[in-house]
């Protein structure tokens, strides 16, 4: 009986994807970007309109008497009223139009005018000349095929997970740039489940496109908790970019109304002077030079020591800190050196922060080529403000199931162990190549880290059941250190100091690996002689 050959069926946002590249032509990525996430946007917006739509136009149960056009009503839903000559099926009528860019940017305008939560935030792009009316009318028709037909909480789920991806995507296709807006998706996973963001405020003081929130928002979903139980606050300097945060959350459902924009930027002119977060997650800029430190030499913010005014990774840091409420942890991304550097006062900052402060949790060393925008190692530093005791509630990550003590319910966290230690996970050897630029952390390499740290920070509360084993100190990968070890070694904060080389077995055996090189050698001698002598006699057969 003859095989069937097996057809593999790529991912939908791949088939898209794909389809919207083509059409791209001769747009740059950075600029087709807001062309295809805005027509997105609008479908989304669109689909959620129209399905609240029917249900007022049929007017049934508590929609007796409901007029369809009335905004008031859509407000009161959290939908986002699109008027007539925004809706999806009026731009796919005129989608074969060669003025179907103006109806777009025209589209596009209407709703933030009927929308002032969304002034400001949509992109008005498609009348321009470079983009083709054809290939414009062909995107539309495309993006058209996702979800149809579906309620409100389908489309929000496909629009938004196609959404991500495509950023992912346009984020890979415009290199260095595309890292302006966009964290690696593995960086993020890893940075929410060790936080483990169940309740309370989560900020982000340079956000990106929001996936740091999104993210936040799906594993609070993935563990069954209540997403009302978190709050985001955020802020970004690049008003294109903060267009893109504002989109992707809207997509989601997620209140971004506490998502602010100013281009001075976090340090020169914070939007949450007050905010005290339960959350920090962040990936701020690199060994960033032009910070504006001169002007701010005697800021508040600089509890831990004055950072110097050419280089901004420890202002980052004390900006966290200065953010984090009484028990709030932060997990941040920052360029390797800032574990090592002790010029311009960085390492005197560092010693503070584990002496006087005690806030340092964990440092994570990542592999390299993670990140888009730079091939600068990296590490992940975790700062905790609990770190003293106090006593509070809080999660392990691990849920407990119905056989256990029930099911959904979350171990409580008490007093911190580990108060004069830090853990030190050293995941440089994980990951795993997506083309030759670029690596990527795989779900059980994040399980691996998150599961380390958890079992470190909360011994007590492990059970032996949730399938997580003990905290121990593992060669190569992972050590438990006192802050004295620390402290002989000056305060320099490179995992690969504390957790040493990993055990190998040792099975080497000197005469047969001896035997069996002399063999292969043996081999090639002969191979080569046979070549030569064949050569020779083909020589020797040339008439000249």
């Amino acid at each position: 009986m003859a095989k069937t050959k097996e057809i593999k069926t790529e991912p939908l946002e791949k088939q898209l994807w794909k389809a919207a590249d083509k059409l791209r032509k001769n747009i740059d990525a950075a600029e087709y970007k807001h062309v295809a996430l805005g027509l997105m946007f609008l479908k989304y917006i669109s689909d959620a309109f129209e399905e609240l739509h029917d249900r007022l136009d049929k007017g049934e149960g508590d929609l007796v008497g409901a007029d369809p056009e009335d905004k008031d009503e859509y407000q009161a839903e959290n939908v986002f009223f699109v008027p007539a000559e925004a809706r999806w099926p009026h731009l796919v009528a005129q989608a074969r139009q060669p003025d179907i860019g103006t109806h777009v940017d025209a589209a596009m305008d209407a709703i933030e005018k009927e929308n002032p939560s969304l002034k400001g935030v949509l992109p008005k792009v498609y009348a321009r000349q470079n983009l083709d009316p054809t290939s414009l009318g062909e995107l539309i028709d495309l993006i058209g095929n996702i979800a149809l037909g579906d309620a409100k909480a389908r489309s929000q789920d496909v629009l938004g997970h196609v959404f991500e991806y495509f950023l992912g995507e346009f984020a890979l296709a415009e290199g260095k740039q595309g890292g302006q807006f966009y964290t690696p998706r593995s960086i993020v996973e890893l940075l929410v489940n060790m936080l483990e963001p169940y309740q309370g405020r989560v900020f982000d003081p340079c956000c990106g496109s929001g996936g740091m929130f999104v993210q936040s928002e799906k594993f609070v979903e993935e563990h069954q908790g209540r997403i009302n139980d978190i709050s985001i606050y955020g802020q970004e300097s690049n008003q294109t970019t903060w267009r893109l945060a504002k989109m992707n959350l809207a997509i989601r459902g997620i209140d971004s109304s506490q998502v602010k924009w100013n281009n001075e930027g976090s340090f020169l002119n914070d939007a949450h002077k007050d905010l005290k977060a339960d959350f920090i997650i962040a990936n701020p800029p690199f060994n960033v030079s032009d910070w504006s430190g001169e002007q701010l030499r005697g800021d508040a913010r600089w509890q831990y020591g004055t950072p110097p005014p050419g280089n901004a990774n420890f202002a980052w840091l004390q900006h966290f800190i200065y953010h984090l409420s009484p028990t709030g942890i932060a997990g941040v991304v920052l360029a390797k050196g800032a574990l090592t550097s002790k010029t311009s006062g960085e390492g005197d900052i560092r010693k503070h922060l584990i002496t006087d402060g005690n806030l340092i949790d964990c440092i994570v060393n990542l592999p390299a080529k993670l990140f888009l925008n730079t091939q600068i190692p990296a590490a992940l530093w975790f700062l905790n403000r609990n770190r003293a005791g106090m006593d509070i509630g809080g999660h392990t990550g691990i849920t407990v199931g119905a056989n256990n003590v029930g099911a959904n319910n979350h171990l409580p966290l008490r007093h911190h162990p580990r108060i004069h230690e830090i853990l030190f996970i050293d995941a440089r050897n994980l990951g795993h190549l997506i083309n030759r630029r670029t690596r990527e952390l795989s779900h059980d390499d994040i399980q691996q880290i998150a599961r380390t740290y958890h079992a470190w920070r909360n011994p007590a509360v492990i059970p032996a059941q949730a399938g997580i084993q003990p905290y121990q100190d593992i060669k190569g990968f992972c050590a438990s250190v006192p802050v004295e070890r620390v402290a002989e070694l000056d305060y320099v904060l490179t995992p690969g100091r504390y957790v040493g080389l990993p055990d190998e077995e040792d099975d080497f055996n000197f005469p047969e690996r001896f035997a069996a090189l002399n063999a292969q050698f043996e081999a090639q001698l002969q191979e080569e002689a046979a070549l030569n002598r064949a050569i020779v006699e083909s020589l020797a057969r040339v008439k000249v």
